[in-house]
């Protein structure tokens, strides 16, 4: 495990400090909380990405001349 130090404003830190005190941990597990979650949406991101490039190489062709008229579309 690594540790980082950080600057932060006064009223920031105090603030934290309350937030981690009602949720009776510290300011340190909040934190480390947070980048956990920053961490785990950067991979969904990602994931997500490579997912829409798989999908766009299945697509062999796409016209708009092939799309549905207004009348079917309205039929289904």
């Amino acid at each position: 495990m690594k540790n980082i130090t950080i600057a932060i404003e006064d009223e920031v830190y105090r603030r934290a400090r309350i937030r981690a005190a009602q949720d009776d941990t510290s300011v340190s597990a909040l934190v480390r909380d947070f980048l956990i979650k920053l961490a785990n949406q950067e991979d969904t991101a990602e994931r997500l990405k490579q997912l829409q490039e798989q999908t766009r190489k299945k697509i062999k062709k796409f016209r708009a001349a092939d799309r549905l008229g207004r009348t079917a579309v309205h039929e289904r």
